[in-house]
């Protein structure tokens, strides 16, 4: 359910908007997609994991509102990035 050091890093990398970003929106939501993706196959085979279940409808909740930030900042690159995750938007 949670990532490992090289997915991470890869992730990073591939959503960074400088050389030495690890923070930006962009890529709290690629690592957020990822988690969230992760967390959802599992509770496909464990309906009863009830706490994470919360869990999963919390990061939702999270990448939700910084979709929504990035969306107001700039419109072009939230489309940009909904693109690349493949996510709805």
């Amino acid at each position: 359910m949670s990532l490992d050091t090289a997915e991470k890093q890869e992730l990073i990398k591939t959503h960074q908007v400088h050389a030495t970003d690890t923070g930006s929106a962009e890529v709290q939501i690629a690592l957020l997609s990822k988690r969230i993706s992760k967390l959802s196959v599992h509770l496909q085979g464990n309906i009863h994991d009830f706490a994470s279940r919360q869990g999963l409808l919390k990061m939702i909740g999270k990448r939700k509102r910084l979709l929504s930030f990035i969306k107001d900042q700039n419109f072009l690159r939230y489309q940009e990035l909904v693109k690349k995750i493949g996510i709805r938007g």
